[in-house]
C-alpha cells in the first residue's frame, strides 16, 4: 500500500511539472518578441526559427498546449482523488479539491507562468522543439476542436475567420510600444515624435503636409530672363515653378543649379529659361505621405505638384516636407526658426492662419486634432461652423482662440492659448 502511494504522489508530481512545462510554453511563446526572434533567426538561431514557425498558426500552437495542460490537470486530479477516496471514503473528493488546487496553482500554473513572463525569449527558445512535435502529433485533434469552436461562434455571429489588417496591427503594436516606454522615461520626447512620425505616413496623405497654392513662390516663364534670374536669386527656394499666363498653369520647374549653370555657360542674356527647366511632376492629392515618400526615393526627386481629380494644381510638396514629419523641422541659414509661429510673454502664440496644425503641435508639444482640418484656420472654421469676424473668441479642445485678421473669406492671423475649461463665447 506504501509503495502504491509514492508511486501515486509520484506520478501525480510529475503530472504537475508537466502542467508547469505547459503552463511557461505558453506563455513564454506568446510573449515572446517577434522581432528579437526574426534578428535570431536572420543570425541562423535554429531555436528561434522553430518559435517564429510555431508563432505563423499562433492559435493551433495554442490549442495543442491547452490541450495538453488539460489533459495532465484532469490526470492528476483523477489520481489523487482515487487516492484520497480510498483513505477517506466520501470525503476524499473533498480533500483531493484543498490539497491538489494550491499545488497546480503554485507549481503548475502562477509560478511558470511567472518565471516565463521575465524571460520569455529565453524559454520560448527552449520549448520551442517539444512544442512543435506536440502540434504535430495533436494536429488531429486541435484541428477538429478549432473546427467545432469556429462554427460553434457563427451560431451567435461571431466570425473569427475574418481578414485581420496586420500591417495595421503590428503598427499599432509598435506605436504602443514606443508610447508605453516614453511614459516610463525609456524614449526621449524627440525620439518619440520620430519614431511615431514614421508609423504616421501611411495614414496621412500629401494634402497633410503640402504648401498650398496660395503660399507656392512661383515665376513668370513669360518674363525677361534677366528678371528671372533677379527674381530666383532672391528666393530662398532652390525650385521654383515656372507658370505660363496664369499662376495654376504650371509649364516647368526651375532649379536653380540648372539656371546657375546656363548663366556661368551663357551670360545672362543668352539662353531661354524654358530651356533649362525641367519638366513638372505631378501628384494626386490622395497619394499617402508614404507612398510619396516612396516615389521621391525612387525618382531621386525633391519637388512635385500636387493635383486633384480634376488635374488642378492644389499645392506642391517636397522630400524635405515629408521628412519634417518624422525628424521634425529642417532649417538651414535661409529659414525662419518658425515659420508663422510666434510664442507671446504672457504664454498664448500668434499663428498665421495657414500654420498647419500638426506644424503648430510639434513646436508647442500641443494636442490639437488634426482629423477634420489641416491648418488653424481651418480647425476654427470647421469648429464655429462660419467664418468668424476678427475680435471673436472661442474655446474648445482645451484651447482658446481668437480671430487677429481676416481677409476676405480667409483667417490670416490668429492668437491660441491653452485654457483649464472648455468653453465657448461670440464676440
Amino acid at each position: 500500500m506504501t509503495t502504491s502511494l509514492i508511486v501515486a504522489a509520484a506520478v501525480i508530481a510529475a503530472l504537475i511539472l508537466l502542467n508547469a512545462f505547459f503552463s511557461a510554453a505558453e506563455t513564454a511563446l506568446t510573449g515572446a518578441s517577434r522581432a528579437r526572434m526574426a534578428s535570431l533567426e536572420r543570425e541562423g538561431d535554429r531555436l528561434a526559427k522553430h518559435v517564429n514557425d510555431l508563432n505563423e498558426d499562433r492559435e493551433r500552437m495554442i490549442g495543442a498546449v491547452l490541450l495538453g495542460a488539460n489533459l495532465v490537470q484532469i490526470a492528476a486530479s483523477a489520481i489523487a482523488a482515487s487516492i484520497f477516496v480510498g483513505l477517506y471514503g466520501d470525503l476524499g473528493p473533498l480533500i483531493t479539491t484543498i490539497v491538489l488546487t494550491p499545488l497546480l496553482l503554485i507549481f503548475g500554473e502562477v509560478g511558470p507562468k511567472t518565471y516565463a513572463i521575465t524571460s520569455a525569449d529565453k524559454i520560448a527558445r527552449w520549448v520551442a522543439i517539444p512544442v512543435k512535435w506536440m502540434v504535430r502529433v495533436l494536429a488531429p485533434i486541435t484541428g477538429a476542436v478549432q473546427w467545432i469552436v469556429n462554427n460553434g461562434l457563427k451560431l451567435f455571429g461571431v466570425r473569427v475567420d475574418e481578414t485581420i489588417d496586420v500591417l495595421t496591427a503590428a503598427r499599432a503594436e509598435i506605436a504602443g510600444a514606443v508610447e508605453l516606454h516614453a511614459e516610463e522615461g525609456g524614449v526621449e520626447a524627440e525620439a518619440r515624435h520620430r519614431l511615431l512620425g514614421a508609423l504616421d505616413l501611411s495614414e496621412l496623405s500629401i494634402a497633410d503636409v503640402m504648401i498650398h497654392r496660395r503660399a507656392i513662390k512661383s515665376l513668370d516663364i513669360d518674363l525677361p530672363t534677366r528678371e528671372i534670374i533677379a527674381q530666383a536669386m532672391a528666393s530662398s527656394h532652390t525650385r521654383l515653378p515656372l507658370y505660363k499666363d496664369e499662376p495654376d498653369n504650371i509649364v516647368g520647374v526651375l532649379h536653380a543649379r540648372d539656371l546657375l549653370r546656363a548663366v556661368s555657360e551663357h551670360g545672362r542674356d543668352g539662353f531661354d529659361v524654358a530651356t533649362v527647366a525641367r519638366e513638372p511632376w505631378f501628384a494626386p492629392v490622395q497619394t499617402s505621405a508614404e507612398d510619396q515618400l516612396a516615389e521621391f526615393l525612387r525618382r531621386r526627386e525633391h519637388f512635385a505638384l500636387v493635383v486633384d481629380e480634376y488635374g488642378a494644381l492644389m499645392g506642391l510638396v517636397t522630400l524635405e516636407d515629408i521628412l519634417e514629419e518624422i525628424v521634425g523641422d529642417i532649417k538651414d541659414e535661409h529659414d525662419i526658426a518658425v515659420q508663422g509661429v510666434r510664442p507671446q510673454p504672457d504664454g498664448s502664440v500668434n499663428v498665421d492662419g495657414a500654420v498647419p496644425i500638426r506644424d503648430l503641435n510639434r513646436v508647442m508639444n500641443w494636442d490639437l486634432p488634426d482629423e477634420e482640418a489641416v491648418t488653424i484656420a481651418g480647425l476654427v472654421i470647421h469648429e464655429a461652423q462660419a467664418i468668424p469676424e476678427p475680435g471673436q473668441r472661442f474655446a474648445f479642445h482645451g484651447y482658446r482662440f481668437q480671430v487677429l485678421r481676416r481677409q476676405r473669406n480667409q483667417l490670416t492671423a490668429l492668437r491660441v492659448e491653452r485654457e483649464v475649461e472648455e468653453r465657448m463665447e461670440g464676440g
